[in-house]
């Protein structure tokens, strides 16, 4: 009877593959091809990849602020006046300029690193949106796997209450069964028939919730390649608790953020404090021009020629509080981020060591499940068995049906959580991600 079932389920499983077929897919991918999709593809993190862009060459520019700037001037004018005789005549000069910062309180030096600091923490920022979008694409992937699995079992049942219908409809007929009990088995076809609709639904939204992870068009056809279960008990090797948690805290890129926003606001209070310093800078000009018309204009040109080179002391003495309230604020705000770097590491320390739990409770639910499921399907086998024989009743036959599949449900779903939890577990350990 178990070779017959099994035989069902494969004859259900090369119809719903051939069905799916009917449509040729767009793309045919594994987990890995739907994560290397999404990183070349997603909207949102060609948005974030652009804004490192945007905070390298401000980084690269504020480096230019040691260097000396350099300007030129050109003027020239036409003079009229009305006196005792009327003249007028063309004048012009024409010059260079120069100035540079020799010392600011070390204010360009801060300047040049937080330009730096900010570059780096964009690039943080986008590794971390990439550990949430591998975690989104984990659950929707395994989603759509999942209910892939179950939707088998499910036509598989289809077909069994088909012929359990067919032969309850004779029974009744002949009176070898009562009306209620054929009714029975005509509700527990359509429930059959039913799950499996809502099952196709629920892959349906699982694919589209995946696709708009990889930006890709709603109306694709993708296909999602099964990985092989072979090494579903090798998953369950797991490092040692306090291993993973120093891996999480070594590669966390939340937390690695936090530590830029420590430096950043040091950075900011040595900014601020840079107030207090005077400004030295050094500038120099040189320049000529011409008076009457242009009359021995290179004469004018060179006895005109000037230049001129100074330096210029700029000392605070008062500035209404201005740069002791930036530097208490900077205080302040380094305050904060050290300790919103504590609770960042206990928060990420907390999620670790959940998540290493209930990798270890989903396996021991699948193993468990596996067992369960496998007894009710032989109990369930000898009911129908027996109800073949006419020694069992309807009701007796569709409480064992019901009963494996509550166990079938619960054994894919464990299956597929543990692989769920044990793949978020390799990405917060900061592992390749791969079924």
């Amino acid at each position: 009877m178990r070779q017959l079932f099994i035989c069902l389920l494969f004859l259900s499983s090369f119809n719903y593959i051939v069905a799916q077929d009917t449509t040729e897919a767009d793309y045919r991918f594994s987990l890995e091809d739907c994560i290397t999709f999404a990183f070349a593809n997603s909207y949102m993190r060609q948005s974030m990849k652009l804004s490192e862009q945007s905070t390298q060459e401000v980084a690269d520019l504020a480096k230019y602020q040691r260097y000396p700037n350099l300007s030129a001037s050109l003027n020239e004018g036409f003079n009229h006046s009305n006196g005792t005789s009327s003249s007028s005549n063309w004048n012009g000069s024409y010059g260079l300029s120069s100035n540079v910062t020799l010392y600011q309180g070390g204010a360009i030096t801060h300047s040049i690193e937080q330009s730096k600091l900010q570059a780096g923490q964009a690039v943080l920022q986008t590794r971390q949106y990439d550990q949430n979008l591998v975690v989104q694409i984990l659950q929707a992937f395994l989603s759509v796997l999942g209910n892939q699995e179950l939707l088998k079992y499910q036509e598989a049942v289809v077909i069994t209450s088909d012929e359990q219908l067919k032969q309850g409809e004779s029974k009744w007929k002949v009176g070898s069964i009562l009306e209620s009990d054929y009714l029975l088995l005509n509700a527990q076809d359509a429930t059959a028939k039913s799950n499996v609709v809502n099952t196709k639904i629920a892959i349906v939204n699982s694919l589209i919730t995946l696709k708009n992870l990889l930006s890709m068009d709603p109306m694709v056809n993708l296909d999602i390649l099964y990985p092989a279960d072979s090494g579903l008990d090798a998953l369950a090797l797991l490092p040692s608790q306090e291993i993973a948690l120093q891996k999480c805290l070594a590669t966390s890129p939340t937390l690695k953020l936090s530590e830029n926003n420590i430096d950043i606001a040091t950075n900011s209070l040595q900014l601020a404090k840079s107030g207090y310093y005077p400004t030295l800078s050094l500038g120099g000009s040189v320049g000529t021009g011409h008076s009457i018309n242009y009359s021995d204009f290179g004469s004018q040109l060179s006895d005109n020629f000037n230049q001129h080179i100074g330096l210029t002391l700029s000392i605070p003495i008062f500035d209404n509080f201005r740069t002791k309230s930036q530097v208490a604020q900077n205080k302040a705000a380094l305050i904060q981020a050290e300790l919103s770097r504590k609770d960042q590491q206990l928060s990420t320390s907390q999620m670790l060591i959940q998540e290493y739990q209930n990798v270890i409770s989903f396996y021991s639910q699948y193993k468990a499940n596996d067992i369960s499921q496998d007894a009710y399907f032989k109990t369930y086998m000898a009911y129908k068995a027996k109800f073949d024989a006419g020694a069992a009743t309807v009701v007796d036959l569709l409480q064992q049906q019901n009963n494996y599949l509550n166990a079938l449900n619960s054994f894919i779903q464990s299956k597929y959580g543990f692989l769920l939890n044990r793949k978020i577990l390799d990405v917060y350990m900061g592992e390749e991600i791969k079924l």
